[in-house]
């Protein structure tokens, strides 16, 4: 299979994700993504309601002394209608009584002997919340494909909406393949290294809200590959191997899923680090192979994998990208790739290069704030150039 260009890649990833909903209770329902719009099933407010502590009052009596007729608290409706004359003590989120077209706020009235008041600063606001004015019943509150956040919480609750359809969060089998890898808690042996990658995939896929499910380290051999294959599919959406997925001797992680049934939409992506990167699917199980340098295994997971789980999750992700200049000169050979380095914000608005000794040199990744893309076929970008850059 040949190699794509990005944009193709991508593309093609979008175009293969679904996953069907469910429905959680609104307590676990954070970070979730939305699955059918949720619409309101009353008038917010529900009636006109005070913003303030204070007195209810007619606008055309605010020049005289006022009759005190009755105190309403939060929850509880007015038992009478204000007149001529007339004002009711209210207090913030209560109904405003009947003939009332204002609230005064405490601060602005002054208290006589006989219980009377008289207001002090007669440029009042209305300083009512009018019924229906944030919601009408029926109106689409939230829609499909939103990430749950807590104002989003508060919205849903508000609306009676206690058990929001939400799509499934997909389950990961995290893989890393290789005869040189051990734990990190084995210290290595001669030819060997930790693994990295599984945790580091581990870690992306958590903060984006997906559990992942770690398989271990699977060593270089059909059977191990197969047989690591067959148990992740048992219960995952998504087998996600890290290592043995180019033209190796030991690469054999491509053969295996194809034994496995599945088909590969691309293996190979014009992009640098992440080039012999591939993704299928079998049914509604996908796979994706990843490189097995960590910055290339980092690159991948943000510029691909991200997008498509959110996808998957029924979100339209759309990474951020912030505008910068380059504070030095970046120079690179000229590639038929399109480039994707580390860079850090030396002040507001100014990037910079961090020492970068390529795809295995995961200790920039660390140091690093934002990862910048240079397309294909150009070599240098000059200081002062203008940039787009996608923080981490």
């Amino acid at each position: 299979m040949s190699t794509i260009p990005f944009q193709e890649a991508y593309e093609r990833m979008m175009g293969a994700a679904v996953l069907p909903g469910e429905s959680v209770e609104l307590s676990r329902a954070l970070g979730r993504v939305l699955a059918q719009d949720v619409v309101a099933d009353m008038d917010m407010p529900p009636f006109d309601k005070s913003a303030m502590d204070g007195y209810a009052c007619r606008r055309a009596d605010l020049a005289s002394v006022l009759t005190v007729t009755e105190e309403i608290p939060a929850g509880k409706m007015p038992a009478l209608p204000v007149g001529p004359l007339q004002c009711a003590r209210i207090m913030t989120g209560a109904p405003v009584p009947a003939g009332a077209d204002c609230v005064v706020m405490v601060e602005h009235t002054e208290a006589l002997p006989d219980g009377r008041i008289r207001i002090t600063d007669p440029h009042t606001a209305d300083n009512i919340c009018r019924h229906a004015e944030d919601i009408r019943r029926g109106d689409c509150v939230l829609k499909v494909g939103e990430i749950i956040t807590p104002a989003h919480i508060a919205v849903l609750a508000s609306v009676g909406c206690a058990t929001p359809r939400v799509a499934r969060r997909p389950r990961v089998a995290v893989l890393a393949t290789g005869n040189e890898l051990v734990e990190p808690h084995v210290t290595p042996a001669c030819a060997q290294i930790r693994n990295s990658n599984g945790f580091q995939l581990c870690a992306q896929l958590e903060r984006m809200g997906v559990e992942p499910h770690y398989g271990g380290i699977v060593a270089d051999t059909s059977e191990d590959i197969t047989a690591a294959v067959n148990t992740a599919m048992r219960d995952s959406n998504l087998l996600l191997f890290s290592g043995g997925v180019s033209v190796g001797v030991f690469d054999m992680v491509p053969g295996v899923l194809r034994a496995a049934g599945f088909e590969f939409l691309f293996q190979s992506v014009a992009m640098q680090p992440g080039r012999p990167t591939l993704f299928g699917r079998r049914g509604a199980v996908y796979c994706c192979g990843l490189p097995g340098n960590p910055v290339s295994t980092f690159v991948v997971f943000e510029m691909l994998l991200k997008p498509f789980l959110y996808k998957l999750m029924g979100h339209s992700f759309s990474p951020l990208l912030v505008q910068a200049v380059l504070a030095r000169d970046v120079r690179c050979k000229a590639s038929a790739r399109q480039i994707t380095m580390p860079v850090m914000f030396v002040k507001p608005g100014v990037v910079d290069s961090v020492e970068y000794h390529g795809s295995a040199h995961i200790n920039a990744m660390a140091r690093a704030q934002a990862l910048l893309t240079i397309p294909a076929g150009q070599a240098t970008l000059p200081a002062g150039t203008t940039v787009h850059v996608r923080p981490l």
